[in-house]
């Protein structure tokens, strides 16, 4: 098994937030129900299933974690288990993490961060909103 390599070979081109991702007939993903927020009408909201895919560019051989932490950017939601991933040079690669009953206890901003070879290598924001407060600021600036 080869060793892992530095991560200056590799490249994040995206992210995508996901209910679920299918594997195709001639090697091609399907994803289903992409979003960049969450809006609900009451918390907590636990999601049956909720899929992060990373897209990336490069070479070597990688190991890829997941972790989604609350808005106090402390606690950790879920934790993904380390999963290896290799790219021939010049290649791509998707990796896929799927965590299931995820549950967000709390309107705000939570940090998805994905780890390579143990270290921070991207940080994005995930915002859930309580569409409870944006339905009462709309009401409250409508002109009668």
């Amino acid at each position: 098994m080869a060793e892992p390599n530095s991560t200056n070979k590799l490249e994040l081109l995206y992210t995508l937030y996901c209910d679920d991702v299918r594997l195709e007939a001639g090697n091609k993903l399907s994803f289903m129900g992409v979003f960049q927020n969450i809006m609900v009408q009451q918390l907590p909201i636990s999601l049956i299933k909720f899929a992060v895919v990373n897209h990336w560019r490069g070479s070597g051989v990688h190991l890829s974690e997941v972790r989604i932490l609350s808005p106090d950017r402390a606690t950790p939601v879920v934790v993904s288990q380390p999963t290896r991933f290799e790219i021939a040079p010049g290649g791509f690669a998707d990796n896929i993490s799927f965590f299931v009953n995820v549950t967000f206890p709390t309107a705000g901003e939570y940090l998805v961060q994905t780890l390579i070879d143990s270290n921070l290598f991207d940080e994005q924001t995930l915002t859930v909103t309580d569409g409870r407060e944006q339905t009462t600021e709309s009401a409250s600036e409508a002109v009668n």
